[in-house]
């Protein structure tokens, strides 16, 4: 995974926070032929043709490094194609209950801890089957990924996937250029793959990147 930016616009800008899962995340993509850059620069990443938001960590803390960063407005008017995964799917809701912050506020919804109860512990962690409310490229009805989280996104109109744990968990959302994984396709096996591949082809550019 490259790690400088050129002049040519990147196929792929993963957003560097300097934490996360990025090293899993560029590696599932460069099993998919993907090399992907990993930025903070606003420039790269509004040039880019596709940028990712990864998880892993705190919503106070990621949001406090991307206001550091300047880029809170930057990847809010991003209209390329944007994936979100796991806390980067959460930040793109408007305020979390984690940290009790203010998010991106791209997708409409609050991001809530997941009630623990007998024989469902938090965090919800481990295979999950998913319920498609509407087609999802790359998914099918009934696959299974893998999840690992504390909050959950409220439900609504942009959820076109669900797990079960306790109620309807949103597992994926799309809004516009927005589509945001609750599951590590990473962790997935040929799920998050097919997944994966099908977010490389959301745009017209010829795939793979």
């Amino acid at each position: 995974m490259s790690t400088e930016t050129g002049a040519a616009a990147p196929d792929l800008a993963i957003l560097d926070l300097g934490y996360g899962n990025i090293a899993s995340i560029a590696l599932a993509f460069e099993r998919l032929g993907c090399d992907a850059v990993r930025t903070a620069d606003p420039d790269t990443l509004r040039g880019a043709r596709r940028v990712l938001v990864p998880g892993v960590g705190a919503a106070g803390f990621a949001m406090a490094r991307i206001d550091e960063l300047g880029l809170r407005d930057v990847i809010s008017a991003l209209t390329q194609p944007v994936l979100g995964i796991c806390l980067g799917m959460q930040l793109m809701f408007e305020h979390s209950e984690e940290d009790d912050v203010a998010m991106l506020g791209v997708i409409p919804g609050r991001v809530r801890r997941i009630a623990a109860a007998p024989g469902r512990p938090v965090p919800h962690m481990g295979w999950s089957k998913l319920t498609l409310r509407a087609p999802a490229a790359g998914l099918t009805d009934g696959d299974y990924a893998y999840f690992a989280h504390s909050f959950a996104c409220d439900d609504g109109p942009a959820n076109i996937a669900v797990a079960e744990y306790g109620g309807a968990i949103p597992a994926v959302v799309e809004h516009g250029n927005v589509i945001a994984a609750q599951f590590h396709p990473e962790r997935s096996g040929a799920v998050g793959a097919a997944f994966l591949m099908a977010f490389l082809a959301r745009t017209s550019e010829p795939m793979p990147c």
